[in-house]
């Protein structure tokens, strides 16, 4: 038990994660230092002033490592290295301190289900023989058919095609995502021995800790066989399975093994809330993206359920829910929300651009509704997570020319699926036209910008009370100022009409957000914090969100 004031703080300090606020930055489209027209690490110093203002509690920086990018960096050809694209591990070391003097905590990404095929590792697999130990380091297996010919077993990549790739002497490795992306088999125990120790290699370098890619899917049937549906929990042959748990309670050990501790955030996609608090029982990881929420249309009752659900189920292990509404994966969530009702059906399919890029857009619409989701987003107890841009009020970039399309989704879908680009766009920081200060004038980014984007700028938006970037810092702030926010109970307030979300944080805060067709008038007596738009009348209109201060 903490009996001093000191002790207490140190606590609230170490538990900083339960209540934070912390913005992605997809390091490649944030803020290019040296003009090549990619997002780099001095981008990102350059910019701490902005994210300090913003308000935020820390950074998720996508990963920096050494990489051919088949996969936007998410193939790792060194896990304890910088790409001399994005900077030096010296600049990394500046950018870890300089975040810290800002009142800034870092995360970093690890990837630890696959590697690049350029990793020495797989190299020194290719060169051996099949049955060598070289290869045990990830999952070659001799193919089917009279000659071999065939993959091992019918699973496919989530990038689309066979999750299976033959090498010249007749033998095929995994990969669950792009050929370039060959899967690591973790029943080797030089695979777990070795990332232990790149999390110390971070961890030593000042990180505060890190978002684990593809979380759920390190651990595979040993058998291999056939993606039969359904399969019941825990049994699917490589995803969910029982065993990642202890390579979680391991890290987890390491974590703790720091002072102050080190955090996990996990990116798990499961349909089942109760499978999910599994990963973040009081031995295992911290905290588990919320994707059930993220999924949800614009619709109240399937909100409420997720928010439910979610509290339902993390509330056993004793974790608080993260919520987040976009990333660098999926649509943003705009130009989801400004989607007519047939496209808001609720389901992970309807977060990717192939299957929404038919409906009409009114921006106008997912603006204001966009506006709505941030104050409900940053009202929820537990932590938030900020996807770069959607402070600024961004769209999805739907119309990128094919030839600049650098997703490998688009080439293994045979050109039908775009992927997505579209939500990777670098980010418009001044100026009138490209590169709207991502990098110095004259540069040209990795990817085009839209030039509609001027009216988005942080700079014009930075003094305009009414913006989107304005709205995000009053939240911020009111959030860091409201004690009841953060952490800790909700409780649904009583008698609120049909399409109307209303809560209440602690006995003085409330939070109300309408999805209905007409105007909710606000409570008596209600003192309004911050509220999304208008409220003519002292009522709250479709599509906007309030901030109240409740009489006690």
């Amino acid at each position: 038990m903490v009996t001093d004031r000191s002790g207490l703080l140190r606590v609230m300090a170490n538990d900083w994660w339960r209540g934070a606020v912390i913005y992605q930055i997809y390091i490649r489209s944030f803020g290019d230092g040296n003009g090549d027209g990619l997002g780099d690490i001095a981008g990102i110093r350059a910019r701490l002033p902005y994210l300090a203002r913003l308000g935020v509690d820390a950074i998720w920086v996508t990963p920096w490592y050494p990489s051919p990018m088949v996969d936007g960096g998410y193939d790792v050809a060194d896990y304890r290295d910088i790409d001399p694209a994005l900077g030096s591990l010296p600049e990394a070391d500046g950018l870890i301190a300089d975040a810290h003097r800002h009142g800034i905590r870092v995360l970093l990404d690890i990837v630890p289900n696959h590697t690049s095929s350029a990793h020495q590792w797989f190299q020194a697999a290719l060169a051996a023989a099949p049955g060598a130990a070289a290869r045990d380091r990830y999952l070659f297996r001799d193919g089917c058919g009279t000659g071999g010919e065939l993959p091992p077993n019918n699973w496919r990549s989530a990038f689309g095609g066979p999750a299976w790739t033959r090498v010249p002497d007749g033998q095929w490795y995994l990969h669950l995502f792009a050929a370039g992306q060959p899967d690591l088999n973790w029943a080797e125990p030089a695979v777990r021995a070795d990332f232990e120790q790149t999390l110390r290699f971070w961890f030593d370098r000042g990180i505060d800790g890190f978002r684990i890619d593809v979380a759920n899917r390190m651990v595979k049937d040993p058998a291999l066989p056939d993606l039969a549906d359904p399969a019941g929990p825990g049994e699917h042959p490589y995803q969910d399975r029982d065993g990642l748990h202890e390579i979680y309670r391991d890290w987890r050990r390491v974590a703790d093994s720091y002072d102050p501790p080190r955090v996990f955030v996990a990116e798990a996609w499961l349909d089942d809330q109760d499978r999910l608090a599994r990963y973040v029982r009081p031995d295992e990881l911290h905290t588990a993206f919320n994707f059930d929420f993220l999924t949800v249309p614009w619709n109240a009752a399937q909100a409420r359920d997720s928010i439910d659900g979610t509290l339902a189920a993390l509330g056993p292990v004793g974790a608080p829910a993260t919520w987040v509404l976009s990333n660098h994966d999926v649509v943003r969530h705009l130009s989801r929300f400004g989607r007519p009702p047939l496209a808001q059906r609720r389901g992970v399919r309807f977060i990717y651009l192939n299957a929404i890029a038919d409906f009409p857009l009114d921006i106008d619409l997912g603006t204001k509704r966009a506006r709505a989701a941030a104050l409900l987003l940053l009202a929820l107890p537990g932590s938030a997570y900020v996807y770069q841009g959607e402070e600024l009020g961004l769209w999805e970039v739907e119309d990128l020319p094919d030839d600049v399309l650098r997703d490998p989704t688009w080439e293994q879908s045979g050109h039908t699926d775009r992927g997505r680009d579209g939500c990777r766009v670098p980010l418009p920081w001044s100026g009138d036209g490209p590169p709207f200060g991502f990098g110095p004038a004259g540069s040209r980014p990795w990817l085009p910008q839209p030039p509609a984007w001027k009216a988005l700028t942080a700079a014009r938006q930075q003094d305009d009370p009414g913006s989107m970037l304005s709205l995000y810092r009053a939240a911020l702030t009111l959030r860091r100022e409201v004690a009841a926010l953060g952490d800790g109970p909700l409780s649904w307030l009583p008698g609120t009409a049909d399409g109307v979300l209303a809560f209440s944080r602690g006995t003085g805060f409330a939070c109300a957000v309408n999805y209905s067709a007409g105007p909710w008038p606000l409570p008596a007596g209600a003192e309004v914090l911050l509220a999304s738009g208008p409220l003519p009348d002292g009522r709250l209109p479709p599509d906007t969100a309030v901030w109240l201060s409740l009489r006690s």
